[in-house]
């Protein structure tokens, strides 16, 4: 959510300079709570002059630490230590919410078809309504308003034989044998252009480097650290702090770029980044909640991690959701 508050005091910053609006171009500036703007680059011949005068502006901010001009004209932007640390309740409070923005406000997008992109006849047919549907879901995520679907007059195909073997079928036999959330997945992170292999008994599999269940296996890690703490005692046990490791600071700060992932995967017409975003953000949360501090797994003293977990559990539910794909709390 601090890049959709980023975007935001960015936009300030450039109003009350007297210029015209800009795409602020959000990156990560190297580390946790560092955040860089290509912004200046949209807005005059003069990109580090600009930069500075917008620095100036958001260095006010009381949640900003430091804003800095690097290279030729970047904007690069230090949030405080206790900006970071509140994201963890503030993701959780927030919910599905946590992915919104109005990054894409006064955009108008058709909406798609309700046509079940998991019937088409094909593979890459199944590839290309999946990614109108989902960036759609991600645009209107991010402000755009869906109009009405334009629906031609088409013939419709038989279904699909389904094959005995389910890696010689095409989405219907996945289906029948991966389930619906396995085939979305993997189906929303294929890159366009690209030849659709998909093998239903590779993305059925229960194993981490299989993207279509880690990034569900992620959220169920999460929930699981949620259902310690209500356990008698289990709040208790474990007395709050700020987070202080690397690895606490690393989520944070990836489930910081939920909404600005939204959409610029939306105005990209790429919902595979976003998928693919959500696959770093599994990884992370595994690699945090599997540490010796995690709740359930040892009592460190000073260690808290009911907060991030529920901020994990709920950044990924949002995610997964917007691919239309269901968030299990066990697995």
């Amino acid at each position: 959510m601090i890049t959709r508050e980023l975007r935001e005091a960015i936009g300030r910053a450039v109003a009350v300079s007297g210029l015209a609006p800009a795409e602020p171009g959000l990156r990560p500036a190297g580390g946790p709570g560092r955040y860089a703007s290509s912004v200046a680059f949209e807005l005059g011949e003069n990109p580090r002059e600009i930069a500075g005068r917008l620095a100036s502006w958001l260095a006010r901010e009381p949640w900003i630490a430091q804003a800095d001009v690097t290279g030729p004209g970047y904007l690069t932007i230090t949030v405080t230590p206790g900006t970071l640390t509140a994201l963890a309740d503030r993701i959780a409070e927030a919910g599905p919410a946590s992915a919104s923005s109005d990054a894409l406000r006064g955009v108008t997008l058709p909406a798609p078809p309700a046509a079940d992109p998991l019937a088409a006849a094909t593979w890459e047919d199944a590839r290309q309504a999946l990614a109108a549907e989902l960036t759609a879901r991600l645009a209107a995520a991010a402000g755009a308003t869906l109009s009405a679907p334009h629906c031609p007059e088409r013939t419709v195909a038989p279904p699909p034989a389904i094959s005995p073997s389910p890696a010689a079928g095409g989405p219907a036999a996945a289906v029948a044998f991966a389930g619906p959330d396995a085939v979305r997945f993997a189906l929303a992170r294929v890159v366009p252009g690209r030849p659709v292999l998909i093998d239903p008994e590779i993305i059925a599999r229960h194993l981490p480097d299989n993207p279509a269940y880690a990034v569900r296996y992620a959220h169920a890690r999460a929930a699981s650290g949620v259902r310690w703490a209500a356990t008698p005692g289990g709040a208790e046990a474990v007395p709050r702090r700020p987070p202080a490791d690397p690895g606490e600071r690393v989520l944070l700060d990836a489930l910081s770029w939920l909404p600005e992932r939204v959409a610029v995967a939306a105005r990209r017409g790429r919902p595979d980044e976003f998928a693919r975003y959500l696959e770093e953000l599994a990884s992370v949360t595994i690699a945090t909640l599997s540490s010796p501090s995690y709740p359930g797994s040892a009592r460190a003293p000073g260690s808290d991690r009911l907060a991030l977990a529920r901020a994990a559990q709920a950044g990924l539910a949002a995610g997964l959701e917007l691919l239309g794909v269901s968030a299990p709390d066990r697995m």
